[in-house]
């Protein structure tokens, strides 16, 4: 039987349960609040006239190749741009280290600080790529809530102890030690020199408050670039993976309306599990409609703000949604630029490998440390972690002839410690840049700056976590959001989420989107 389902915001995982759920033949209606589609996969064509910003998210690897062949994203303009290198960390003092996906040219870069470095990374990547793989084909897998509550948990559960029990036993000693040893002490096992160990060491760290070993992995994972961990620049901007799944979605039925705020989901027991939903089209404009199914694409926090309802279930539900950690230090800066920029390290304002991939400020493990350090005690880091891009190099759509765009996501800038952003910027970030970049302020024509504050009231994201909650340990699988809750189910019939606050976790994956799509489907039929 054909339902009407709503989903509140159109996000890249609203987008990707939308086309899914329309492309079985169901009603589906998307509202997002925001005048464009995508959330934080989204790019900008306005704050900066003639230039095209990917507002928050700024690179793809962990997006599902199955939902691209699904949704015949290509079709509707889905391309991505592999980078090589993918990596340039810039020193002080002159040298840099450049990381790609040739072997031969990692080792002979990695060799100029250490050889037996340069001899160890093949194996630390083949190290890191078997237990990316293995953990990556849970990403499509529906936790089981435990202990099981009905026969899908026991089955779920059945799925995923049979994964673990067929996989190398290897594998799982290798992960075991990645995600319990601290990461500095982790890359110290391999290797010994400090460039190579800073520069990993920061995807174990990016968009968390505290190292982790499992959001090292996490950014290994994806292979939208072409092979495992191979990140790419999105055609378009981050907002071509949304406008792509918005004309899918679109193609199969689907209604996507912009600039309409859910703001009440009010469950009807006299109607069968449907939902009343209040819907804010602005000028003073609510309209109402009744749904079969509701989909949150939101974080939990801000859906249970949404929802109204008496169900005894409530109260647990909402005790047990306070243990989720939104805790961010995470800043997005999104400059244009009349030109490249001249690295100091690597001399050159014409394109070239220094300008491709992501350009790393970290320059060792004390930095690294020293910056996390400030951050936990409260303040925003003097030294911060930058990571650069340059996306406009590979896809000249971007910006005018001659011009550029410049992504910096900055650690660590703690939520509401930061006072004036704009001071902080111009005290830290832009002398931190102009140590490594001689030219810097001369090409530098436009700034926009997002806070986690300000993540969170453009985008939704509680706290500013990029995440929708950490990525820790505890709430990884069967335990995101947290126990007993991780099948995509509200504890309320007809309500369901979608977003990176369930399994597998936030990165711009649509997984939790795929996954959610199927948990309805199986529901409804």
């Amino acid at each position: 039987m054909r339902k009407k389902i709503v989903i509140v915001g159109g996000g890249h995982n609203g987008l990707v349960a939308a086309a899914y759920l329309a492309k079985a033949g169901h009603e589906v209606i998307v509202f997002e609040k925001r005048s464009v589609v995508g959330g934080c996969a989204s790019s900008d064509t306005t704050t900066f006239p003639g230039f095209t910003i990917s507002s928050a998210s700024y690179l793809n690897s962990l997006f599902l190749p199955q939902i691209v062949r699904d949704l015949d994203l290509e079709r509707h303009g889905y391309k991505v741009y592999p980078r090589d290198p993918s990596s340039f960390t810039p020193l002080p003092d002159g040298r840099s280290l450049m990381l790609g996906p040739d072997r031969a040219f990692n080792q002979r870069e990695i060799a100029k600080f250490s050889a037996k470095d340069a001899e160890a990374y093949p194996k630390y990547e083949e190290a890191l790529s078997h237990v990316a793989a293995w953990v990556a084909e849970l990403m499509t897998m529906t936790p089981p809530n435990l202990p099981p509550k009905n026969w899908r948990d026991w089955k779920n559960l059945g799925a995923a102890l049979k994964h673990v029990v067929l996989q190398n036993p290897l594998t799982h000693a290798r992960l075991l030690r990645l995600i319990s040893m601290d990461p500095v002490q982790y890359l110290e096992q391999w290797f010994e020199s400090d460039v190579l160990k800073a520069t990993l060491l920061t995807d174990a760290l990016i968009g968390t408050t505290e190292l982790s070993g499992y959001v090292l992995l996490h950014h290994v994972m994806g292979e939208s670039g072409g092979a495992r961990g191979v990140w790419a620049y999105q055609k378009g901007g981050m907002g071509g993976i949304a406008d792509a799944l918005r004309l899918a979605a679109e193609s199969y039925g689907a209604q996507i309306h912009c600039n309409a705020k859910v703001i009440r989901v009010r469950p009807q027991r006299s109607i069968g599990g449907s939902s009343l939903v209040l819907v804010n089209k602005g000028a003073g404009l609510v309209s109402s409609l009744i749904a079969d199914i509701v989909v949150s694409n939101l974080d939990l926090a801000q859906t249970l703000s949404k929802l109204d309802s008496c169900d005894p279930k409530m109260a647990e539900l909402r005790s047990s949604a306070q243990q989720i950690d939104y805790a961010s230090a995470s800043m997005k800066i999104n400059l244009t630029l009349s030109g490249l920029p001249n690295f100091r390290a690597y001399p050159g304002v014409e394109s070239g490998p220094q300008h491709r991939g992501t350009i790393h400020i970290a320059p060792s493990v004390t930095y690294v440390l020293a910056a996390l350090e400030e951050s936990q005690r409260g303040v925003p880091s003097t030294e911060p972690i930058l990571e650069l891009t340059i996306p406009s190099v590979l896809d000249d759509s971007l910006a005018p002839a001659g011009k550029h765009v410049m992504n910096i996501f900055l650690q660590f800038v703690p939520y509401k410690k930061v006072g004036s952003k704009e001071a902080y910027v111009r005290d830290y970030v832009f002398p931190k840049l102009h140590e490594y970049i001689s030219n810097i302020h001369d090409i530098t024509e436009g700034i926009q700056i997002f806070a986690p504050e300000d993540l969170e009231c453009e985008f939704g994201l509680t706290g500013g976590n990029i995440f929708h909650g950490a990525l820790s340990l505890g709430r990884l699988f069967a335990q995101r959001p947290f126990r007993g809750m991780a099948d995509y189910r509200l504890p309320i019939k007809g309500l369901y989420l979608c977003g990176a606050g369930t399994h597998p976790g936030g990165g711009v994956t649509g997984a939790p989107g795929y996954n959610a799509a199927r948990e309805i489907l199986l529901d409804i039929g």
